[in-house]
Parts: C-alpha cells; sequence; structure tokens
C-alpha cells in the first residue's frame, strides 16, 4: 500500500485518461479523479529525451490545473527511445506500428516517463523515471501478427509489454510499471517533495 496522501496536496487529479495509468495508481492504493488534459503533445526542441518527457508532463498538470478547483495535479508522458535517442511515439497506423517494431527488435531501447505534479498554490515538482528493455529479434511475421491484433494502437513504442508484448522482451533494467505507463515509487518520492516544498515553490 502506498503512504497515505497529505491532506494539504488533496484531492488529486489525474491529468491522463490512459487506463493504464489509472490502474497502476489505484493498484498502489491512491484515490484521485479523472481529469484529462487537452494539449499540444509535441515535442519540445533542444531537450533531451527525459527533458522531453517532463515539459510534456508539466504541460498536461499546467492545463488541468487550471481547470480544477484545489488539490494537486498529476501529469504524466511516456517516450520510447530507440538507438541515436529517436523518439518512438504511437503509431499513425499498421505500417507506422510495423516501421516502429522493426526498429526495436534486436535492440535495446529507453522507457521514460516523465511525471509532474503541481498544486493550486504553485507548489510544482518534476521527475522522470527511465527503464531499459531490451527485445529479441522479431520476425516480419511477428510482426505482422502482432500490428495485426490492433495492440499497438494508441501505444508509445507500438507495443502493450502488459499484454501479448512481454514474449518479445528478452530482458528489462528497472521498473516494470514504467513500461506499462506510470512509475509508482518515482511518482510517492515526488509527492514527498511536494509536501516539503515551501508554498508557491518549485523543485
Amino acid at each position: 500500500m502506498s503512504p497515505p496522501v497529505p491532506d494539504a496536496l488533496s484531492p488529486l487529479w489525474l491529468a491522463s485518461a490512459s487506463p493504464r495509468r489509472r490502474d497502476i495508481l489505484t493498484r498502489h492504493g491512491y484515490v484521485f479523479e479523472i481529469r484529462p488534459a487537452d494539449v499540444d503533445e509535441t515535442p519540445p526542441e533542444g531537450l533531451p529525451p527525459a527533458g522531453i518527457a517532463e515539459a510534456l508532463a508539466l504541460r498536461k498538470a499546467v492545463a488541468v490545473r487550471d481547470a480544477v478547483d484545489g488539490g494537486t495535479v498529476i501529469g504524466a508522458d511516456t517516450l520510447v527511445v530507440g538507438e541515436g535517442d529517436v523518439l518512438h511515439g504511437k503509431p499513425e497506423d499498421d505500417e507506422d506500428a510495423r516501421r516502429i517494431l522493426r526498429a526495436l527488435s534486436g535492440t535495446t531501447h529507453r522507457v521514460l516517463t516523465g511525471v509532474a505534479l503541481v498544486h493550486a498554490d504553485g507548489r510544482t515538482v518534476v521527475g522522470h523515471e527511465e527503464t531499459r528493455v531490451t527485445m529479441r529479434p522479431m520476425s516480419a511475421a511477428e510482426i505482422a501478427a502482432y500490428v495485426a491484433s490492433g495492440e499497438s494502437e494508441g501505444k508509445a513504442g507500438a507495443y502493450a509489454i502488459q499484454e501479448k508484448a512481454d514474449r518479445f522482451v528478452a530482458r528489462l533494467e528497472g521498473d516494470y510499471e514504467n513500461v506499462v505507463g506510470f512509475p509508482p515509487a518515482r511518482f510517492a518520492a515526488l509527492l514527498r517533495d511536494l509536501a516539503a516544498a515551501p508554498a508557491g515553490g518549485a523543485r
């Protein structure tokens, strides 16, 4: 069970419609309301991948903070980063999904989730979690069958490790739930940081 959320930080608002983030937070004992953020998710230029994930998470949290009455907003953004820091986002169509999976096949990529917590009084904390995932080589037939299953749709990196894609994973280093879409241990640490931050301050 996760540590209780201080009354001063409640209520919690999740700035995401992701069922995976909702399920992870619920499983770890958090009570929250869902208020999806409607923002431009174009990656900002001039930042490393971790900075992009954090900036997008913050963008989402700030957008929802201005639309709710008090409490703390949770923003999150997950990126799949391949060799050469190439970002593999959600596939545009089946061909794009096949392209992404071909690029990940037989390589190690990073899954970065940026998390931003923004309180109504201005306190803000931002961080990220990184997990390294090594994919075994996948045949063209395996990739085609996986994409045809529909599981790639709406998934960064065109795969869902918590579903059928786990059979393609040869090695995982770090937080498994981060690859699913949200890092609960990092979130708990950021909550503690937010509780300790001075009102109106940022860390």
